[in-house]
């Protein structure tokens, strides 16, 4: 388990398992955003509050997420990656039972918080766990692989959180995520976490994890890609922040047909996906990674375009799969193509992605929520996520271009 993976060997029954087990894992995040948001009319209700304000406990979790990371990845790096990944779980189970007590709008924005923070130091395990192992293409596949399992979880999380609503009320739903997180730890210890695959090196102090941060902020030819990552993963938080008013309110559908809607972004991010790691046997990871985010600017004009002839709901659902699915391609590459400068300290690495990019989008996705109610300004505020993404994408070009360059002299 702790050698490194051959991209031209075919998979092995233990590398099979450890995608899968890493896959379960890393569902922890899409379900815990995203099973109960079929609940948000009933959590609304019964706490006495409007649904944007249950909407701002997306916004809570995505933001605190951020801050564990941070935290999480370069004691990770320091500590190993065994301590911080079961660490994460345990705290994040005990906030999922916690959060089946509340009564009040506090309560559940309080333990939503303790949930982010071990569901962060779960997150951001994981990339560094696929680093240890694999660099250049083979992380690229790993990281596909291990993307395209842990897509049934938000196509899924809607789904079965509108089944366990009529099973139970609402607190069922973070029963399950608590049960979840319990059930996940026995796989990864006989799978992943034998040996403790990381050895954190030797003689590490404190003084060492600033060495860490500066060591991956002064990779410059690394950063573009933190702003890019930052941008999509915003585009689509904005959108699961607004899902239900856009579905349910805006379009008038109901709870089941809710999880349809939700759901149905994840064909084409299961296309792109698999598109993606079929064509890594021919093109690089970065040239897939600019060509996804093509796709979801394509996605995101042909999506304001209907908004604005208001459009019904089935000519706005395929313009909001394209641009939601596309991150099916988009984070992969990216993350492979960002991590390939960091062969060391990738905890590191992997912690500052995470910490940016969600601290960027619960921002921006919690200040989405005091625009105007209306589609139009929520399609607006993706677009120009979309728009800056490019950006990035303009820059990274530009500066890797000019090193290439320089090298070649």
């Amino acid at each position: 388990m702790s050698q490194m993976i051959n991209a031209s060997e075919p998979p092995s029954p233990s590398y099979k398992a450890l995608t899968f087990v890493l896959a379960l894992t890393l569902a922890i995040g899409p379900l815990a955003l995203d099973l109960y948001l079929p609940a948000f009319p009933a959590i609304a209700a019964d706490l006495n509050v409007g649904t944007d304000d249950i909407g701002l406990s997306v916004s809570f979790y995505v933001f605190t997420m951020a801050l564990s990371q941070l935290i999480g990845g370069a004691l990770s790096d320091r500590l190993g990656r065994k301590p911080i990944l079961t660490g994460g779980l345990i705290l994040f189970a005990l906030a999922s039972f916690a959060l089946t007590q509340v009564s009040t709008l506090n309560s559940l924005l309080g333990f939503r918080v303790l949930q982010a923070f071990g569901g962060g130091w779960v997150l951001v395990s994981i990339p560094a766990l696929v680093r240890d192992r694999t660099s250049g293409k083979a992380a690229a596949r790993l990281f596909s692989m291990v993307g395209l399992i842990m897509i049934i979880a938000p196509a899924m999380a809607p789904t079965l959180g509108s089944f366990l609503l009529q099973l139970g009320s609402w607190h069922l739903l973070f029963l399950f995520l608590g049960v979840y997180a319990l059930l996940i730890m026995p796989l990864l210890f006989r799978f992943v976490l034998q040996g403790n695959p990381h050895r954190p090196a030797e003689g590490h102090d404190r003084a060492s994890l600033w060495q860490q941060y500066r060591s991956v902020l002064s990779t410059r030819l690394a950063l573009p890609f933190i702003g890019w990552q930052s941008c999509c993963f915003t585009t689509m938080m904005i959108f699961i922040t607004h899902s239900s008013f856009i579905y349910q309110q805006h379009f008038d559908q109901t709870e089941e047909a809710f999880a349809l809607l939700f759901g149905a972004n994840i064909v084409i991010m299961m296309v792109c996906n698999l598109t993606s790691r079929w064509l890594l046997n021919w093109v690089s990871s970065r040239f897939l990674l600019r060509c996804a985010t093509g796709l979801q600017g394509m996605g995101i004009l042909a999506l304001s375009i209907t908004v604005w002839q208001e459009g019904p709901v089935m000519a706005f659902l395929p313009c909001m799969m394209i641009t939601i699915g596309a991150m099916g391609a988009i984070t992969p590459n990216l993350q492979a193509s960002y991590l390939e400068f960091f062969p060391k300290n990738s905890g590191t690495a992997a912690a500052i992605m995470g910490a940016v990019q969600f601290s960027i989008a619960g921002l921006l996705s919690g200040l989405s929520t005091m625009l105007p109610q209306t589609l139009s300004a929520v399609i607006a505020a993706m677009s120009i996520c979309v728009a800056v993404a490019w950006g990035f994408m303009l820059l990274e070009y530009r500066i890797g271009g000019a090193a290439r360059r320089s090298a070649s002299h």
